[in-house]
């Protein structure tokens, strides 16, 4: 029993590990940042948008937007109150706001992920050596079975570990994808009220 449980979890890794390394355990590829391009239509950033992004009341609006735990619709009406008689250097820095802020978010997301698919390799280095133990143990001439005993619940536990975090491994790679759907709506949000020229 157990050994069919492990090999099916050492499977799933090492398929897992065809898409991915130890470093990035996620079928999405890894991009280590985005490009503003990529979620703003609006004008590029320049000097002037750049100071506006500094000002504190425009990078606390940009913290506060970001969050997920703001709704998109009250995130919404936030803009809208900011875009009321400003112009499109403060929509683009709003915007460059959100975006560093999200990025940064997104790339210190990443840098859990990369800890994470680490700590799942290492632990099945660990299942596997524990099952050597065993079969070790189990050969000998006189088996120790208290030592047996042990051995095999640690390697319960280290098999239940291991599968709860491959369990939680898809809520884990989907949320740099969730920031970046966030920042594409917040973009999308803000440029609906740059004047038209």
């Amino acid at each position: 029993m157990i050994a069919v449980a492990l090999g099916t979890m050492l499977a799933a890794a090492s398929a897992a590990g065809q898409t991915a390394s130890a470093d990035w355990p996620c079928i999405q590829p890894r991009q280590p940042h985005l490009s503003l391009g990529q979620v703003w239509t609006g004008p590029a950033p320049d000097d002037a948008a750049r100071a506006g992004a500094a000002d504190p009341a425009t990078a606390a609006l940009a913290e506060r937007i970001a969050q997920r735990r703001m709704p998109m619709d009250q995130a919404e009406a936030e803009i809208e109150r900011f875009a009321r008689g400003r112009d499109a250097a403060a929509l683009t820095a709003l915007m460059l706001a959100v975006f560093n802020d999200m990025d940064a978010y997104r790339t210190r997301l990443l840098d859990g992920i990369a800890r994470y698919g680490r700590k799942q390799v290492a632990l099945a280095d660990r299942v596997r050596a524990r099952r050597d133990r065993m079969a070790l143990l189990q050969a000998a001439g006189k088996p120790d079975f208290d030592a047996i005993d042990a051995e095999e619940k640690a390697l319960e536990l280290d098999e239940r570990i291991f599968n709860d975090r491959r369990q939680s491994l898809g809520y884990v790679c989907e949320s740099p994808v969730i920031v970046e759907q966030r920042l594409f709506a917040l973009g999308r949000a803000i440029a609906a009220h740059l004047p038209t020229p």
